[in-house]
């Protein structure tokens, strides 16, 4: 896919990286990424994926801009208070760069509209903040033959890792491998509840962004099979690997899930 000369001059600084070049960036012209949410994750990741010049990005979330999300959420600003998220999303990517295509979904994920989302997109990039979701969009990855890149953050750790089992079933995990099913309701306190520092979330957001450009163009060492922890007190980064576990449900020897209908009542 051509670039303009407009577009030359834009992404100059990664056409002169030797491992990017035209051929980089243009892998990342002709990419469709869907991002899941447009909160504290999600907006550093759009951004980011905006600015590097990502074809088409999708956008879904079902959720308004309140005033306390603008602590971290940096795509939406103190006029979008009261605003769909998607909409303030899409306005600072067309700001930012008007070459994006815009796609947005402002509805709540489910089984029943996952798959037909995903089919539409070459990667997922999911800046969910409940297990629920996080499940559905690793079920749905799987079935659909995504990437998906996850990423989460608590007060101040975050962990971070590429799934891709259905190139490599068996050799590669899915998140399953790591969590086998979600926690109990009513275990998991939501950051309303525990807080949150908005730059730890601005890291991995931006880890995130990163490690889908690395998966487009083929860059350096995927973060399949790994997992990243960030302990932002302690300004440290481990990185750990992870094995496909054989009794997983979903990419396992014997394999339980084969469609969604695990989550059709949670839609």
């Amino acid at each position: 896919m051509a670039l303009s000369d407009e577009e030359l001059d834009r992404y100059a600084r990664h056409i002169v990286l030797r491992e990017v070049g035209g051929p980089g960036q243009a892998k990342l012209k002709q990419a469709r990424v869907l991002v899941i949410g447009a909160g504290g994750l999600g907006s550093p990741a759009i951004l980011y994926l905006a600015a590097a010049g990502v074809g088409t990005i999708g956008i879904i979330d079902f959720d308004t801009v309140s005033l306390s999300n603008l602590q971290r959420q940096i795509a939406h600003r103190t006029k979008d208070v009261g605003r769909p998220k998607t909409q303030s999303a899409a306005d600072a990517v067309q700001a930012l760069n008007p070459h994006v295509n815009v796609r947005l979904h402002p509805e709540r994920l489910t089984a029943e509209n996952a798959l037909r989302i995903f089919s539409q997109y070459d990667i997922v990039a999911d800046g969910s903040d409940n297990f629920e979701t996080r499940f559905l969009v690793n079920d749905a990855c799987f079935l659909s033959g995504r990437t998906l890149v996850s990423a989460a953050v608590t007060e101040f750790d975050g962990q971070l890792a590429t799934y891709k089992a259905h190139t490599a079933r068996g050799t590669l995990p899915c998140y399953r491998c790591l969590f086998p099913a979600p926690p109990p309701p009513g275990t998991a306190p939501s950051c309303s509840e525990t807080g949150i520092l908005g730059a730890a979330a601005g890291v991995m957001g931006t880890l995130q962004a990163l490690e889908v450009m690395k998966e487009i163009i083929g860059l350096g060492e995927s973060m399949a099979g790994r997992l990243l922890i960030y302990e932002a007190l302690e300004t440290r980064i481990r990185v750990v690997k992870l094995k496909p576990d054989p009794a997983c449900a979903l990419c396992g020897e014997q394999a339980a899930i084969h469609d969604l209908s695990l989550h059709a009542a949670k839609g």
